[in-house]
């Protein structure tokens, strides 16, 4: 659905590129879920909270907004591909924005 032809034609080839890209985004996550957990107050503050917060929280809605452009000109993915990647997307950064909101004067 998402990780395209090339990529997955690198992984069946043995290409160690698909599993450090993997990675990254993988390690992207993990630092966007530590701040939404600092945020929260489940973890210590991290630095910069509320700059990196209302930073993840517009990436985001952005590239949820974004993706709907390209469900008719795809790219190179499938539209379903730009469908649901999109909505969800924008659904975390709704979700990001109305908790950034309610913690905004804590943080």
């Amino acid at each position: 659905m998402g990780a395209g032809e090339e990529m997955a034609t690198l992984a069946k080839r043995g290409s160690i590129q698909p599993t450090i890209i993997t990675s990254f985004i993988v390690l992207v996550f993990s630092i966007w879920t530590a701040y939404a957990l600092s945020g929260a107050g489940v973890i210590s503050q991290l630095p910069l909270l509320s700059w990196v917060l209302s930073t993840i929280t517009a990436i985001y809605l952005l590239r949820g907004v974004a993706g709907f452009f390209f469900y008719s000109n795809p790219l190179g993915r499938a539209p379903v591909f730009w469908l649901w990647s999109s909505a969800i997307c924008l659904t975390l950064g709704l979700v990001h924005m109305f908790g950034l909101k309610q913690v905004w004067a804590q943080i």
